[in-house]
C-alpha cells in the first residue's frame, strides 16, 4: 500500500483578508466560508483552510501555566461598573516593587493565549494583568463566535472606563511601583489607543494593530505610545497616516512600527496562517525594551 503524502492547502492574501473581514466586520460565518470556498476552488479545501486562518486554542503555551518562575493566580478586583475578572502573573522571585503591565486580549475575550501573553510579560520583570472586559456581559465564553458578538455589542464607553478602573487598581497595590503600562492586540490595540486619551496617569501604551484615536483627541494624551502594525493589514493602516500627522502636530512622544509581509495579528502564535515569529519577536522586544524605559 503507498503511503498518502499530506497535502498543506496553498492559503492566499485574499484568504486572509476574507477572514479578517469576517472577524472584524460581519461576523457573518456562512458568507465567509461562501467565499472561502469560491477562492480555495473546493469546499473541502475551504474546510481544511478555515482552522488555519483562526486562532487554535490547542496551541501549547510559550510559558507554562504552572511555570515555577511565576506566581499566576486568577483574580476579582472593583471596576467602573462592577466587578472585573482577570488573570496575574508576577516574578515569584521579585525584590522590591515592580512596574505593571496591563494585557489587554484581542475581539476573542480572555482565553488561554492572551494568558500566555500575561506569563511573557511576568518574566520580563514585571506584574501582569490580563483583564477579562467582558465581565460586565458575564465574562469571556468558551465559544469564541460568541466572544467576538459579546465584545462588538460591548460599550466602548464601559470598556474605556473598566481600562481606567484596571490602571488605578494597580497604581495602588503595594505590588507595585505606581507605574502602569498597557500593551493591546488588534480589538485591545485599539482600546490602549483610547485609555492614551483618557487615563492621564497611563505610564506607557504600547498597540498591536488597534485602530487609532480620533485625531482631535490627540492633544489629551499624555504617555509616550509604541504603535506596531502589519504591513499587510490595509484595513487598521488606513489611518496611520492621520493618527501620525496629529501625534507629531500636538508634540507626543510616539513610536511607530510597521512589519512588512505580516499580517494582522502576526503576534498571535495560536493561528497557523497569520504567525509571523521574526516580526513578533522583534515586536516583543521593542515592546520589552519600551516598558522598562518607560515604567522603571
Amino acid at each position: 500500500m503507498m503511503n498518502e503524502q499530506k497535502i498543506t492547502p496553498r492559503i492566499t492574501q485574499a484568504m486572509v483578508e476574507a477572514y479578517d473581514e469576517y472577524t472584524h466586520l460581519t461576523l457573518d460565518r456562512r458568507s465567509f466560508m461562501d467565499k472561502l470556498t469560491k477562492l480555495a476552488g473546493s469546499g473541502a479545501a475551504a474546510a481544511m483552510i478555515a482552522p488555519m486562518l483562526a486562532a487554535n486554542s490547542a496551541q501549547a503555551a510559550i510559558v507554562a501555566a504552572d511555570d515555577k518562575r511565576l506566581r499566576t493566580k486568577d483574580v476579582v478586583y472593583p471596576g467602573a461598573t462592577g466587578e472585573i475578572k482577570g488573570y496575574r502573573a508576577s516574578p515569584a522571585e521579585a525584590s522590591g516593587r515592580l512596574p505593571a503591565v496591563i494585557v489587554i486580549h484581542e475581539n476573542r475575550g480572555l482565553n488561554d493565549h492572551i494568558r500566555d501573553v500575561a506569563r511573557r510579560m511576568a518574566l520580563e520583570g514585571f506584574v501582569a494583568l490580563a483583564p477579562d472586559l467582558l465581565s460586565v456581559a458575564g465574562g469571556t465564553p468558551s465559544d469564541e463566535e460568541k466572544a467576538r458578538e459579546m465584545i462588538g455589542a460591548l460599550d466602548s464607553k464601559t470598556a474605556i472606563a473598566e481600562g481606567v478602573a484596571t490602571i488605578e487598581y494597580l497604581r495602588n497595590d503595594k505590588a507595585t511601583n505606581g507605574k502602569v503600562g498597557v500593551v493591546g492586540f488588534c480589538w485591545g490595540g485599539g482600546l490602549v489607543n483610547d485609555l492614551a486619551v483618557n487615563a492621564p496617569d497611563l505610564g506607557a501604551g504600547v498597540a498591536y494593530y488597534g485602530r487609532q484615536a480620533k485625531a482631535e483627541d490627540v492633544a489629551k494624551i499624555k504617555a509616550p505610545l509604541l504603535l506596531q502594525y502589519a504591513g499587510l493589514d490595509t484595513r487598521i493602516n488606513a489611518g496611520i497616516d492621520a493618527y501620525k500627522k496629529a501625534l507629531e502636530e500636538n508634540g507626543k512622544t510616539f513610536e511607530i512600527h510597521v512589519y512588512e509581509g505580516a499580517n494582522h495579528a502576526f503576534n498571535n502564535d495560536t493561528s497557523e496562517a497569520r504567525y509571523d515569529k521574526k516580526a513578533a519577536d522583534l515586536a516583543w522586544s521593542r515592546t520589552v525594551e519600551f516598558f522598562k524605559k518607560n515604567l522603571s
